[in-house]
């Protein structure tokens, strides 16, 4: 049976878009592979590592009929690589193998049953269903996504908490160092969820979700989050756990306020960063009525020092910082100006961005 029949770049695309999953090893030599179905004339390709599972409907030619099988997704990424993009591409199939055609090319990969292939089970009590454009999610992820912690022990911290409530979708990140939040307007009235996605769900998200319009739809179970969107269905697994509260950790009463530049703060911090060392990457900030002075200094006793004029009338403060925490802040916003409100060089510091409520960023400080 000819599975498929389409030009290399269409078969590409749809095989690229799920398997950003798939590990090149695994205990289970299955999940390595795509699951390939072929119903009439719909084309339907899953991968799955046992937490997130991705599936994308597709109409790439071929006979039609009902057909399934799966076959190394990783190893058929590389060969469709290697065809020029306009060429056009067969799968056949031929008792326990799968031939691949392209031009004068010929493949012969070896597959595994479909029925072999272990599914996610989904969930039979999703929550009801809401939607955001794609961009917006996909912005509101970027926004935040570096705060997620990378394999901390407190394996909540590891993802991102999605609050639905109302007409409002919330997204927070935090290491136990800094907090990231963010929020944006739902069209529909939802009752409260919250869930913790998986930072390799969230990361995958993000590579998938597309500038262009379209809406993403989301569904929460206790222990599953379900995304549909653009023809693909992506089911994940939660993150089990109790999330900090985050409005605890967002300070309300700051006096102390400055509204400056983005571009100039970013620039100044990117050079005071070069004399800090690998271990140790703090920098002083000594905010008086006019100025802002960023220093750091190293133990072979070298030093950079910086100044930015502002506008400032407040008390004089001395505060440190891990200056990856505001380099990270700084390069994920794309707005002219940021806002800084402080208490003293003891306490954390909010960083938001002037007109926007829905952005808020908070950094501890560093003794230096």
């Amino acid at each position: 049976m000819n599975v498929l029949k389409a030009s290399q770049n269409e078969v590409l695309a749809v095989l690229q878009a799920v398997s950003g999953i798939v590990e090149r090893r695994h205990t289970l030599p299955i999940l390595a592979n795509v699951l390939i179905r072929k119903q009439g004339n719909a084309l339907q390709l899953t991968t799955s590592d046992l937490e997130i599972q991705i599936r994308t409907t597709a109409d790439l030619g071929g006979d039609a009929g009902d057909f399934a099988t799966t076959v190394g997704a990783r190893k058929l990424i590389d060969i469709l690589k290697t065809m020029p993009q306009e060429q056009t591409v067969t799968l056949e199939s031929n008792q326990s193998k799968l031939i691949v055609k392209g031009g004068k090319s010929r493949f012969t990969m070896q597959t595994l049953p479909a029925e072999d292939f272990p599914l996610v089970q989904e969930s039979a009590a999703f929550g009801p269903a809401f939607s955001v454009p794609q961009k917006v999610l996909k912005a509101l992820m970027h926004q935040i996504s570096f705060a997620m912690a990378v394999q901390d022990i407190r394996y909540y911290l590891n993802g991102i908490l999605f609050v639905a409530e109302g007409n409002t979708l919330s997204l927070v990140a935090t290491d136990g160092h800094r907090l990231a939040f963010t929020s944006a307007t739902l069209e529909v009235e939802v009752p409260k969820q919250e869930v913790i996605l998986p930072r390799k769900t969230v990361l995958e998200l993000q590579r998938l979700l597309s500038d262009a319009e379209g809406a993403i739809e989301m569904q929460f179970a206790n222990n599953q989050a379900k995304f549909s969107f653009g023809g693909m269905e992506f089911v994940s697994k939660l993150v089990e756990g109790k999330f900090p509260d985050y409005n605890r950790v967002i300070p309300r009463n700051h006096p102390n306020h400055i509204t400056l530049g983005r571009a100039p703060l970013l620039a100044s911090l990117q050079r005071t960063a070069i004399m800090t060392s690998e271990k140790f990457k703090g920098v002083r900030l000594n905010i008086e009525p006019g100025s802002l002075r960023v220093s750091s200094n190293n133990a072979e006793q070298e030093e950079a020092v910086d100044e930015l004029d502002i506008d400032y009338g407040g008390e004089s403060i001395e505060i440190g910082f891990n200056v990856t925490y505001l380099l990270d802040a700084l390069s994920n916003m794309n707005q002219d100006m940021v806002a800084i409100s402080l208490a003293d060089g003891n306490s954390s510091v909010l960083i938001t961005i002037p007109s926007n409520e829905s952005f808020k960023y908070v950094v501890m400080p560093m003794r230096i």
